[in-house]
């Protein structure tokens, strides 16, 4: 063995490796070279809310988005979304969690997009559809996922979770 790979990415799924404890028992004990796989968190989530943002404006665009506004010089500014979205944040297995009870029946009103690791990792839509149709649901994660339906519904699954600072 040459050396050792560690994955400290968000997007890199089962192989995350995010215990601390684990983490310096690598970095102080490995006699060999070590390489790690990481990304700055914060463009995962923005990449992840965009991402989600178009997905909801596409379906509820009139529910969401909001009219063209002119300012005092007569200047047109595209609407933009006319509601509150609060962006919050949880756990791995919060969100996959909360995605697999929105499978059950009992939260038909409710529409949930999901943005997945492997959404993330493929570089165009037909191999999204590839990859996901050989998966079943207990292999994927997901990196977000936007809910859209009644607010007290919504509020249940949800209300453990704080907002995203």
């Amino acid at each position: 063995v040459c050396g050792v790979k560690v994955f400290m990415g968000a997007s890199t799924g089962n192989m995350l490796v995010d215990n601390p404890a684990s983490l310096d028992s690598i970095f102080s004990r490995a006699h060999l070279l070590i390489a790690t796989h990481c990304e700055e968190e914060a463009i995962i989530v923005a990449n992840t809310a965009a991402i989600l943002g178009i997905s909801l404006s596409k379906i509820f665009q009139q529910d969401i988005v909001g009219g063209d506004i002119r300012d005092a010089d007569g200047n047109v500014h595209i609407g933009i979304t006319a509601q509150t979205i609060p962006v919050l944040a949880g756990s791995r297995e919060q969100i996959k969690n909360i995605r697999d009870t929105l499978f059950d029946n009992a939260y038909s009103d409710i529409t949930a997009i999901d943005f997945s690791e492997v959404a993330q990792k493929c570089l165009d839509y037909d191999n999204y559809d590839k990859m996901m149709s050989c998966l079943p649901s207990s292999d994927i994660y997901y990196l977000g996922i936007c809910l859209y339906g009644p607010k007290k519904k919504v509020n249940k699954l949800t209300g453990n979770l704080g907002l995203l600072r």
